[in-house]
């Protein structure tokens, strides 16, 4: 199965109020296994980058002036996503400012050139509700290494995100390959038998005469200070009990 794990940067948070497509970039995994076969682009959106945005990926608008238009790379791209499963963190955001792109130049959606689209935040929110599931949060529940990232980046956070997902969906592989039926039915039959070994008996330490003088001592210091029964003992104290 070919998987395309994917990211974006933008000039601001919603597409609808005219914000455009700053970097896209998309790193490769087939049959679960990365093929450093990356697409990685920045874009000239033809507008400023806001401050909050900035502030987030840190590419301004100096950087981005000499870089091509969306146009220029829209074809390479869909090649690069064509008939894979696209993996995306907050699917809706991502495919929301492509597909808006791809608009303003006649062409397809994504979501018609490749063959799905899978959210990781959508997964996250299920697997941990009540959680914090943002990337950062997920590198930090499955160990995965992002301490080198300073600020965001397209084709970072894509690498981060496919060793989340491999994280995320380890048991899912681990269930398969456990179903899965042996390749040669005879050699399953020839397999070693199960070896059970018996319990060792269990050691028993008991008190010796010093603890249990100890333990005593204990109790009357307890019968002493609670003024009353001792219930570890069911003796009743010399003492009377308190009055109330």
């Amino acid at each position: 199965m070919r998987q395309i794990f994917l990211d974006t940067e933008t000039t601001g948070l919603e597409h609808r109020q005219g914000h455009r497509l700053i970097e896209v970039a998309g790193v490769e995994m087939i049959d679960r296994h990365l093929t450093n076969h990356h697409f990685h682009k920045y874009v000239n959106p033809q507008r400023e980058v806001d401050e909050g945005a900035l502030a987030v990926h840190g590419i301004g608008n100096d950087f981005l002036a000499d870089k091509p238009l969306f146009q220029a790379i829209a074809e390479d791209f869909l090649e690069y996503i064509r008939d894979a499963e696209l993996v995306i963190h907050n699917a809706p955001f991502d495919v929301g400012f492509l597909n808006m792109e791809l608009g303003r130049i006649n062409l397809p959606p994504v979501e018609s050139v490749c063959a799905g689209v899978v959210d990781t935040l959508k997964m996250a929110k299920e697997l941990h509700p009540g959680k914090k599931n943002n990337l950062d949060a997920l590198c930090d529940r499955y160990q995965v290494d992002n301490t080198h990232r300073t600020l965001h980046g397209a084709l970072l956070d894509a690498e981060i995100l496919a060793e989340v997902y491999i994280a995320m969906t380890r048991g899912q592989e681990s269930l398969i390959m456990d179903l899965a039926p042996a390749a040669d039915p005879q050699a399953a039959e020839q397999e070693a038998p199960i070896t059970v070994r018996p319990n060792k008996p269990l050691r028993i330490i008991r008190a010796t005469p010093e603890e249990i003088t100890a333990h005593e001592d204990t109790l009357n210091k307890i019968r002493k200070e609670s003024r009353g029964s001792c219930v570890w003992t069911g003796e009743k104290s010399e003492f009377p009990p308190p009055k109330h």
